[in-house]
């Protein structure tokens, strides 16, 4: 017993490792601790810089809130969606009497200048009239985006601007109403470009060169044809505001005096069957199975009124010449003015009144329109129009007068069966040193200068009882006395080379009974052009057509 009692049991022996079970990880190293904390203390810092940049952003954002926002900007299309009736002003009515004074008005950007980053100036045009506008940034009113804005504006945008009127500390000589300026509180866009100017305003407006200038190119000057082709801007200058103010002038003026003087308004066809002048000059169109022609005047149906006792009429209307004339004072249409008007005694009667018509017209444009002469003189400086007052009266002459003064000046007689062009205007220099007027008369022109209808001089047939009106040595009027009777009317047709039946309807009016009658037609744009001096008639027509000329 004792002996097993001190038997022993041997210890008990650890499990074995199982296969594939992982190993216990591995304590980083303290290299590795560092490198760590490294890490997280950049990426730490790098979250408080872009929290503290977003902070700042948000600052900044909130401390250029752009207050006028509502005060700017380009508007709706205007589809006349409302009509709230503000009223608006007029550029030319603004002065220093409504200083301190609100005004809203639409106008064109003439130029625009920013000065650093808180000042716009804008020059702002309507037709002949601007006025420098001033955007300033200033608190709660305008702000830096308002004004960044504002300089961007494209010239000739058009504008909706309201501001305040304040009297100019000095006149602003780049605007033409220059003792204020327009201080701007809104600005918005009404209507911007979507194309690239051919030429600014400014520069069209630049006076003509002259030969010594020609080669300075300091600034640019557009030349005619550029300005015919692209006329729509051309028309925009103040120039051409005032040129064509004054080309409705005339027109007005020539109602006026006429109506006061028991005329009739009328319009004639433009479309006929016969040529009414020389078949030469006349424009052949297609007419369904047939032809016909644009009128040359509207010379038989003035005339046809007066055998219908119309007694005095006067016409506004194009005019068509098929002349292959490419001159300074020649277009293939026109605007003419015409009149005729039944006599009592002596064609001097319609003579005289159409001396009146024109001392009207004269009178009326310097006293009336003196701001847009003096507009047009800015680029096209010229002596004043000069003609005579007084009991002297406007300067007569007969033809034989007329060329005994060019002979005088040295011209040989034998060249002046007719006065030409170059000789009219030598005529006028002449006039105009010895009697001291740029409007004259010459009477009693020969009768194979003249129309058909023209009548002979009662004691020498080889003149006519007809007579041209010159402006600055240039014909601006032709009429006559014209011939009532059928049968001298038929005789003077086929001396001419024409056949009487194939006017017969003209004709047959005479047939029925006529009184004795005269008249002239005038063309409106030469009377323009010589009145200003333009020196290219195309300048005095609003789309000008010439025999190289169709568009636009």
């Amino acid at each position: 017993m004792a002996d097993s009692e001190a038997v022993q049991n041997p210890p008990a022996e650890q499990p074995a490792a199982a296969e594939g079970a992982p190993e216990a990880p591995k304590v980083p190293s303290k290299n590795e601790l560092k490198k760590r904390a490294k890490e997280e203390e950049k990426a730490r810092k790098a979250a408080e810089k872009a929290a503290r940049q977003a902070e700042l952003e948000a600052q900044k954002a909130a401390a250029e809130v752009d207050y006028a926002k509502d005060f700017y900007g380009t508007l709706p299309l205007n589809q006349s969606q409302s009509r709230p009736r503000r009223e608006r002003v007029q550029i030319a009515s603004l002065n220093p009497n409504m200083d301190g004074q609100t005004v809203l008005l639409r106008a064109r950007v003439q130029t625009s200048r920013a000065q650093g980053s808180k000042m716009v100036f804008l020059n702002l045009r309507q037709r002949t009239d601007s006025v420098q506008a001033l955007l300033t940034v200033a608190p709660e009113k305008v702000s830096k985006q308002m004004a960044k804005w504002a300089a961007g504006l494209q010239i000739e945008s058009i504008v909706l601007a309201e501001g305040v009127v304040k009297k100019a500390p000095e006149f602003i000589k780049s605007a033409t109403v220059g003792d204020v300026e327009l201080h701007l509180t809104k600005l918005h866009l009404i209507s911007g470009l979507e194309t690239v100017l051919p030429f600014t305003v400014d520069d069209a407006n630049r006076p003509e060169p002259t030969e010594a200038e020609a080669e300075d190119v300091q600034f640019k000057r557009v030349l005619l044809d550029t300005r015919l082709n692209n006329r729509v801007v051309d028309l925009r200058t103040q120039t051409n505001q005032a040129v064509f103010r004054l080309q409705h002038a005339i027109g007005h003026l020539f109602r006026e005096y006429l109506d006061g003087k028991g005329f009739t308004e009328i319009h004639s066809p433009k479309l006929q069957g016969a040529a009414t002048e020389s078949g030469a000059s006349v424009f052949q169109v297609s007419y369904f199975k047939g032809k016909a022609f644009l009128a040359q005047s509207p010379q038989l149906a003035k005339q046809m009124a007066i055998a219908a006792d119309f007694e005095r009429v006067y016409e506004i209307g194009p005019v068509f010449r098929a002349e292959d004339s490419n001159t300074h004072r020649h277009m293939t249409e026109f605007i003419g003015l015409d009149l005729e008007m039944a006599i009592e005694e002596h064609y001097h009667e319609v003579m005289e009144l159409l001396d009146g018509l024109f001392l009207h017209m004269f009178r009326s444009l310097k006293e009336k329109y003196s701001k847009e002469i003096e507009t047009v003189r800015k680029q096209f400086p010229a002596d004043e129009f000069k003609w005579r007052e007084g009991p002297e009266g406007t300067l007569k002459l007969s033809f034989k007068e007329a060329v005994d003064l060019l002979v005088e000046d040295g011209v040989p007689r034998e060249e002046l069966d007719d006065i030409d062009t170059t000789n009219e205007k030598r005529l006028g220099r002449i006039v105009r040193a010895k009697y001291d007027t740029d409007y004259f008369i010459i009477d009693k022109f020969p009768m194979a200068l003249r129309p058909f209808y023209t009548m002979p001089d009662p004691e020498d047939p080889t003149l006519s009882n007809s007579y041209d009106f010159f402006m600055r040595g240039e014909e601006i009027l032709s009429g006559a006395q014209r011939i009532h009777d059928a049968k001298l009317l038929a005789e003077q047709m086929r001396g001419k080379g024409i056949d009487p039946a194939s006017m017969s309807s003209y004709l047959d009016a005479f047939k029925l009974g006529c009184p004795p009658h005269g008249g002239g037609g005038i063309g409106l744009e030469r009377v323009l052009m010589l009145f200003l001096k333009l020196n290219n008639i195309r300048r005095a027509s609003l789309f000008p057509r010439d025999p190289k000329r169709l568009e636009p």
